[in-house]
């Protein structure tokens, strides 16, 4: 069994060397920082960008079968426009790489959501044997696979973000059944992907 420490240590200063890479300059946080692991800030270029990244950081044996805690805090709205997930998903085996994928904050928030629910209220699964709260939420790699290695996405504003969602994940959104959290942002307006 991994210690969940150095789990979290590997995700953190694995994100923070991949944001260096590219020409950011981060800063890993404090732990008490709600919300906020890396604080980054892009100087290259027109102007400066300040970004909040939390990361968040999976072992497991097979790659395609990771999947990360996401509950009610990573559910909460967003607080401002540059907040971000940067998913670290870390195989047991290491001589292999890890895996990043960049989402916007707005994203793991209505995937969190959309994959519990969706889950819970599935009408084939027999009934009594669902009953995990929605702040249990864990989602696999498979929901992220379009935002692997999108560090590009840090560069721009969540709602300007190209939501990379599996695109069942609208009709879900959309759907009565599975819908989006009261609070969520695209309750206003859901956006096409």
């Amino acid at each position: 069994m991994a210690d969940t420490k150095q789990t979290k240590t590997i995700g953190e200063h694995y994100a923070a060397a991949e944001l260096a890479r590219r020409g950011w300059a981060p800063a890993l946080t404090r732990d008490g920082l709600e919300r906020t692991d890396i604080l980054a800030v892009m100087a290259e270029g027109a102007g400066r960008r300040l970004v909040e990244i939390q990361v968040k950081t999976a072992r497991g044996e097979k790659p395609g079968r990771v999947s990360w805690p996401l509950g009610n805090k990573s559910q909460a709205p967003s607080a401002h426009a540059r907040e971000y997930f940067v998913l670290v998903a870390v195989p047991l085996d290491h001589s292999v790489r890890p895996r990043s994928f960049v989402v916007p904050r707005v994203h793991v928030a209505a995937a969190a959501w959309i994959a519990h629910m969706n889950w819970l209220t599935d009408p084939d699964a027999p009934i009594g044997k669902r009953n995990a709260p929605v702040d249990r939420s864990r989602v696999g790699v498979n929901t992220f696979l379009r935002y692997e290695d999108r560090w590009d996405l840090l560069e721009i504003d969540q709602a300007d973000a190209p939501v990379l969602l599996p695109s069942i994940y609208r009709e879900y959104a959309l759907s009565p059944r599975v819908g989006l959290r009261k609070d969520h942002e695209w309750q206003k307006s859901l956006p096409e992907w």
